[in-house]
């Protein structure tokens, strides 16, 4: 009996050892000021400095989830996200610069964004948000991102302010497949284009 004990002490000692050696180790505390100086030498142009985009080209970051920004910056990379310019902008990063620069974004604050410019619109594109459309069977886009558009980090992006230009791009690609996701792309695929742009509309409102 006493040898079973022994045994059975051993046994759970050799796995807990295995079990912490086989463990990721943790990832250094990002950077902020390398952060911020990657933003600066790479991002700002398009971006802008403080991630407020100067233009609907380009999506503001400011605010935007860290682990999100570096896991697009990944994908950009790798290939995996299609677009010529992020491609080579991302080219030189390593997985620390990726994740500094995240960090970084993701401590500014949004400006606060424009008001819609369709009342009409973004009333209906409130519907959508919080409810969905039932008929289509499309989920309110709140279950993932958020009552206010503030998303979930890592996993679904911040979406209030956005402008809706971008988001209306967005959607069309997602429900055209060029941009791959398993998630948003049989969702966008159920919305109509006017649909889209009510959404658009309501999102570029949200604080």
């Amino acid at each position: 009996m006493r040898f079973g004990k022994v045994w059975l002490g051993l046994t759970a000692i050799v796995y807990a050892t295995a079990a912490h050696s086989a463990a990721p180790a943790p990832l250094p505390k990002p950077d902020l000021e390398k952060g911020k100086q990657t933003a600066g030498a790479i991002c700002a142009a398009c971006h802008g400095p403080d991630g407020n985009s100067p233009t609907s080209a380009n999506p503001n970051l400011a605010g935007q989830h860290a682990e999100y920004i570096a896991a697009q910056l990944a994908a950009f990379k790798s290939g995996a996200r299609a677009n010529p310019i992020m491609m080579g902008m991302s080219a030189a990063l390593s997985p620390d610069d990726m994740r500094n620069v995240g960090a970084y974004f993701s401590q500014q604050a949004p400006k606060p964004a424009a008001a819609a410019k369709d009342a009409a619109a973004a009333k209906r594109g409130q519907q959508i948000w919080r409810a969905g459309i039932k008929e289509s069977q499309v989920p309110a886009c709140a279950g993932c991102h958020g009552a206010a558009g503030a998303g979930i980090p890592a996993q679904y992006p911040r979406l209030a302010g956005q402008y809706p230009e971008l988001t209306l791009a967005w959607l069309k690609a997602y429900a055209g497949g060029t941009r791959a996701n398993g998630v948003m792309g049989p969702i966008a695929a159920k919305l109509s284009e006017g649909d889209m742009k009510a959404l658009s509309e309501y999102i570029a409102g949200l604080r």
